[in-house]
């Protein structure tokens, strides 16, 4: 058994089981938390606890915890998710597609909600965002109109950008569907984009090896846990190769990164615990509609601006949502 330090990524603490005001259950429930990124997303599992929180549950009082996490791992994932149907879990919350789609294989009766995932229609999971129909249920990230605006921002920063690396992991399931919305955007903006693919951490030194052969004027990462456990690495290429880079998630902004654009992925985790706490109390995942982002922001890190010899034009700054000094 692992303790969580997640994401996605990644990797997270789960709480699971509503506290009875007048006395504890004789049994405890159990909730398995399936992850495929790392200890190093501390925060998000902190937002999944503030959420439960204030739904009345307590870790280790009205409920029992099982966490794994694959580092990083896809090829870990079928055998952790064998092992959390095994211990007859309650509940299991993953926090990727590929996390959701192991659970999925092993079990078709135990509920799962995702607190993070791509599009689980395409994925095979579920039968539609209104009407799961299946034991799956939770949030997904997936909002195609967000390569576009995430380019558009990388623009208006950055007017002489003109080709734009773009690291990706194409084992990703949504991998292609990404890279071909972000392609469509880019045309649509006068924009050039070289993609560059990994598959695993060990791939990421020969991609930046050959992101700076290609010698683009911009960087970005497509939405990938894998990826954004390895977020401080990409960062630091950036700044060593002078990329003025715009990612998914706030937390490579917060690691030094340039801008991200994307959903909020803390807000994500903090509504899984209102799924959990639904099920738990009888509800159904087929039943309980999957959600689509609903808070968007934009993070700009003013100190890797400065280092990178960038003003943010004051019409990006004031659309920003929270800047880093």
């Amino acid at each position: 058994m692992n303790i969580v330090g997640l994401n996605v990524i990644l990797v997270l603490g789960f709480l699971a089981a509503p506290l009875a005001s007048e006395a504890q259950p004789a049994t405890r429930p159990r909730v398995g938390v399936l992850t495929l990124g790392v200890p190093s997303s501390a925060p998000l599992a902190q937002a999944f606890r503030q959420g439960l929180r204030e739904l009345g549950y307590v870790e280790g009082q009205s409920v029992a915890l099982e966490y794994r996490f694959a580092q990083g791992k896809a090829e870990r994932l079928p055998a952790m998710a064998v092992e959390l149907v095994r211990l007859k879990v309650d509940v299991i919350v993953t926090e990727s597609t590929a996390a959701a789609v192991a659970a999925k294989q092993a079990t078709q009766t135990i509920p799962i909600v995702m607190a993070l995932g791509g599009d689980p229609v395409k994925a095979g999971l579920v039968a539609g965002l209104a009407q799961p129909g299946g034991n799956v249920t939770g949030l997904t990230l997936q909002a195609p109109e967000l390569s576009g605006k995430r380019l558009q921002v990388l623009k208006d920063t950055v007017p002489k950008t003109d080709l734009v690396a773009v690291i990706y992991n194409a084992a990703n399931p949504h991998a292609g569907d990404n890279l071909g919305e972000t392609r469509a955007a880019a045309r649509s903006l006068g924009l050039r984009i070289h993609p560059f693919e990994v598959r695993d951490p060990g791939d990421l030194d020969a991609a930046f090896k050959a992101v700076s052969d290609a010698r683009p004027s911009a960087l970005i990462t497509l939405a990938d846990g894998m990826l954004l456990g390895n977020r401080t690495r990409i960062v630091e290429f950036a700044a060593r190769s002078r990329l003025p880079g715009v990612f998914p998630e706030r937390e490579f902004v917060e690691v030094g990164g340039l801008m991200s654009y994307g959903p909020s992925l803390a807000a994500n985790f903090r509504r899984a615990a209102a799924y959990v706490d639904k099920i738990l109390k009888g509800a159904k995942p087929a039943d309980l509609p999957i959600e689509q982002p609903r808070q968007i922001e934009l993070v700009i890190n003013f100190k890797t601006a400065k280092a990178l010899g960038l003003t943010i034009p004051p019409g990006v700054r004031a659309r920003a949502d929270e800047v880093i000094q």
